[in-house]
């Protein structure tokens, strides 16, 4: 199964579609009860959805905040998708209990509207840890280097591999790379692997030089072929491999420096874990 939604050239992750669903039900609940008890619950229901958002990424920024020191600033940038939703989800219950205590009209619109999102969240995020997974193992595509020959995907395994789909005219993956490029420099036990969609070699070398990128396993996948094995139109995308080529996690969009982390800390086992 895809991580994502795609209609036409637009990809939405199903976590995020999940969280929009539980929120709508949400206020429409909020809604409707509150407008038979005779209360207006729309506004503290929104102050309870933005302490929910202000924690689950205050929790994420907390855990992985030795990425952010170099640019405390990237702590607000949330394109990320750095966010620790058991954190937002406590939050919120609790911001709204004390709404409740200290407003008891609210008790029974808010109540509902925090079980009812609460409710499809939870159910939701189970369901999609139940479906079917996409675990397509690395491809055995080949494809040219942009130094010259050719290379297959397949032979990159044995190590963890980070599969970066891209394109120099993408801006947030200009955004990125830099982030990419930095973790190649620091996790040599990973393979990282950038996969140009559609572009020529010459178009590549004029982009790594004019942005000073130093970056090693640059393929040029001209006719898209690894995007369509994956279902990934989107850009960017980035896969992530373990050590025996099984696909184990995916990243639509732009990564931050701890939204890596986070990603490559699942992708290694754990020192508990047999080899």
């Amino acid at each position: 199964m895809s991580a994502s939604l795609e209609i036409g050239p637009l990809a939405l992750p199903y976590t995020l579609l999940l969280v929009m669903v539980a929120v709508a039900l949400g206020s429409v609940v909020a809604q409707r009860i509150g407008r038979r008890a005779g209360v207006d619950v729309e506004p503290h229901a929104f102050r309870v959805l933005l302490v929910a958002v202000v924690v689950a990424r205050f929790a994420f920024v907390w855990q992985y905040r030795a990425a952010y020191l170099d640019a405390p600033l990237g702590m607000l940038d949330i394109r990320d998708g750095g966010w620790n939703a058991p954190a937002g989800l406590l939050a919120a219950w609790v911001a709204g209990l004390l709404w409740v205590w200290r407003r008891r009209a609210l008790r029974a619109p808010l109540l509902a509207a925090l079980a009812s999102a609460s409710a499809v969240f939870v159910l939701g995020t189970i369901a999609l840890a139940l479906l079917p997974q996409n675990e397509a193992p690395l491809p055995g595509i080949t494809l040219a280097r942009l130094e010259g020959g050719t290379t297959s995907l397949q032979s990159f395994e044995g190590k963890p591999t980070v599969v970066n789909l891209w394109a120099t005219w993408c801006p947030p993956c200009q955004r990125e790379m830099p982030v990419l490029q930095r973790a190649q420099a620091e996790h040599p036990d990973v393979h990282f692997v950038f996969l140009n969609q559609g572009e020529s070699a010459e178009v590549i070398q004029r982009f790594l030089v004019g942005h000073r990128f130093d970056l090693r396993n640059v393929l040029l996948d001209a006719r898209g072929q690894a995007g369509a094995h994956f279902g990934q139109r989107a850009l960017p995308t980035t896969l992530f491999f373990d050590a025996t080529g099984r696909l184990v996690d995916q990243r639509i969009g732009e990564l931050s420096q701890a939204t890596l982390a986070q990603r490559l800390d699942a992708l290694r086992p754990s020192p508990t874990t047999p080899p």
